[in-house]
C-alpha cells in the first residue's frame, strides 16, 4: 500500500543520464511484484518453464538489470525481512483481496472472460520464497550487492542512503521518506509508458524526490511529515483517520503544537504513538558490505537455462554485458562495477 503523499510531494523528472554513476538501493520486493504483474501470457497467467515454475520475475530482472547497468546505474537490491506485528492488518487486507480475486478468477475462466482473467490474475499475485531466492542468486550473478533487511526493505534502503553508502533509494511508494531517505526515485523503468487497469496508457519517466525539498515546500519538519502520514494511513494503520486526506492532514499538523492533543481530538482507532515509534526505530541491518563486481556469465547462463530461457537470448545478454564492461573500461570510469 504505502503512504499516499502523491498530491503533496514535489517531483522532478530526470533522465537516466542524470542517474549515471549513482548508487541506487532498489526495493527488490516491489520490483518483483511489478514483474509478476506486467510480464504475462495473453491469458493473464505468468510465464513459466517446462516444470511449471514461474519465470516472469527472472525475465524482468534479466532484461532490466543489463539495461540499467548499460546506462551507468550502480544498483543494490534490498529485500524485505519479517514484517512488524503492526503490519498484520494490512497483510490481512492484502490476503483477503487476493482470495477474492482468485475466486473471481476461477469464475472468469469458467465463463471464458479473458479480459477479466487477465485483471484478476494480476490482483492475485504472490511472491513466494523460492522466487525471492532465485532473484537473489540472479542479482548476485550480475555482480550486484544484495542486502537482506531484518524487516522493512525501505527502512534498510533509507539507512544505506543516510550513511552515504548509496545515493538514492528507488521505490514506487513514498515510505522511504518517512524513514529519512534524503533522495528517492520513482519509475526506475526503461518503459516510456505504463498501462493502467482501465486499459489507458500513461507516460512514465523517472522522478526524483528530495526529502529536504519536500519538507521545505510543505513548511513542516520530518516529525510532522510522519504525523501527517499516520493520519492519512500507513502500512501499520491502512485506513488512517476517516475523512482526513493529505491536504487536511497537512493543515492539522501545521496548526498543532501538541501531537497528543491533536490525535485525541480526532479519536483514532489506533495508537498513533506506537506507529510513530515503529517508524523511528524500525530494525535495520548495520553490519553490511556493499561490493560491485564483474558479472559472472556462467552463473547467469546456468540460472536462466535451468528455467528454459532461449539459449540465443541468453548468449545475447552475456554479450551485451561484456560490451558494457569494455565500454566502461575504455571511458576510464575505473572500478565501475
Amino acid at each position: 500500500m504505502g503512504v499516499n503523499l502523491s498530491s503533496l510531494v514535489p517531483k522532478k523528472e530526470i533522465s537516466f543520464e542524470e542517474l549515471s554513476n549513482k548508487k541506487i538501493a532498489v526495493d527488490a520486493s516491489q520490483m518483483l511484484y511489478q514483474f509478476l504483474s506486467s510480464i504475462r501470457q495473453p491469458d493473464g497467467t505468468p510465464l513459466s518453464d517446462s516444470k511449471g515454475r514461474t519465470t516472469s520475475h527472472l525475465v524482468g530482472l534479466s532484461t532490466r538489470i543489463p539495461n540499467l547497468i548499460s546506462r551507468g546505474l550502480k544498483l543494490c537490491f534490498v529485500f524485505d525481512g519479517t514484517p512488524p506485528e503492526m503490519k498484520q492488518e494490512e497483510l490481512a487486507l492484502r490476503t483477503q483481496r487476493k482470495q477474492e480475486a482468485r475466486a473471481k478468477l476461477a469464475k472468469a475462466r469458467e465463463e471464458e472472460d479473458y479480459e477479466a482473467v487477465s485483471r484478476y490474475t494480476k490482483q492475485s499475485i504472490s511472491v513466494y520464497k523460492e522466487m525471492t531466492e532465485e532473484a537473489k542468486q540472479l542479482i548476485l550473478s550480475f555482480g550486484l550487492p544484495v542486502i537482506q533487511a531484518p524487516s522493512e526493505a525501505e527502512a534498510q534502503a533509507a539507512f544505506l542512503a543516510k550513511n552515504h553508502d548509496v545515493d538514492i533509494v528507488a521505490s514506487s511508494d513514498y515510505d522511504a521518506l518517512l524513514y529519512h531517505a534524503p533522495l528517492m526515485v520513482r519509475n526506475l523503468t526503461l518503459a516510456s509508458r505504463r498501462r493502467l487497469p482501465s486499459g489507458m496508457y500513461i507516460s512514465v519517466t523517472p522522478e526524483l524526490i528530495s526529502l529536504q525539498e519536500t519538507l521545505t515546500s510543505l513548511g513542516i519538519t520530518h516529525d510532522k511529515l510522519l504525523l501527517l502520514s499516520i493520519m492519512v494511513g500507513t502500512d501499520f494503520n491502512p485506513k488512517g483517520i476517516k475523512g482526513i486526506g493529505p491536504k487536511t492532514a497537512l493543515k492539522l499538523v501545521k496548526e498543532a503544537t501538541n501531537p497528543d492533543a491533536m490525535f485525541k481530538s480526532l479519536n483514532p482507532d489506533f495508537d498513533w504513538k506506537k506507529i510513530y515509534t515503529l517508524f523511528k526505530n524500525m530494525p535495520v541491518e548495520k553490519n553490511y558490505r556493499l561490493s560491485w563486481n564483474q558479472p559472472e556469465p556462467e552463473k547467469i547462463k546456468n540460472i536462466l537455462l535451468e528455467h528454459d530461457f532461449n539459449p540465443e537470448r541468453v548468449d545475447k545478454l552475456i554479450s551485451s554485458l561484456e560490451t558494457t564492461s569494455k565500454q566502461k573500461s575504455q571511458s576510464n570510469l575505473g572500478n565501475w562495477f
